[in-house]
């Protein structure tokens, strides 16, 4: 009984050390394949040139968020929202070939554009719009309704 144990120990032994075996020549095999790919003769390069390429897209990251930053900033003041509406400007014998278009920022700030059709020509009249009203002229019901379309 004893030799029948000290037999299935070593067999044991036997098979953990084919294990090992297989898994270190993996191992080895995988290394390697690493070294000869990426042209270099040892792990440590292989590291230190990973580690410079993280740090170099770490840096265009950054470079990245600040101008999308930059570019937040400036779409600030752009026109963001658009509002039309047509009209008879003289009565309904024309037709509704009028029309006022409301260009405004996301801070409802921009412009209205005012086209009245006449039958000598179409006559445009435009106001500056801060914060979705004009300090210098009044509106009309056809541009505060501008206004409302675009926000």
């Amino acid at each position: 009984m004893g030799i029948m144990l000290t037999n299935f120990v070593l067999a044991l032994f036997f098979a953990w050390l084919v294990m090992l075996t297989f898994v270190v020549f993996q191992t080895k095999k995988h290394y390697n394949e690493l070294t000869t790919r990426t042209k270099r003769r040892t792990i440590d390069d292989v590291l230190d040139e990973l580690m410079k390429e993280t740090a170099g897209i770490g840096k265009g990251q950054e470079v990245l968020k600040k101008h999308l930053a930059d570019m937040e900033l400036r779409l600030q003041g752009s026109f963001r929202k658009i509002g039309m509406i047509r009209f008879n400007a003289f009565g309904k014998a024309q037709g509704e070939q009028s029309f006022v278009i409301a260009l405004l920022s996301e801070k409802n700030s921009g412009l209205v554009i005012n086209f009245i059709y006449t039958p000598e020509g179409v006559r445009v009249y435009s106001k500056t719009v801060s914060e979705g009203k004009t300090k210098e002229y009044s509106l009309s019901a056809e541009e505060q309704e501008a206004i409302q379309k675009a926000q």
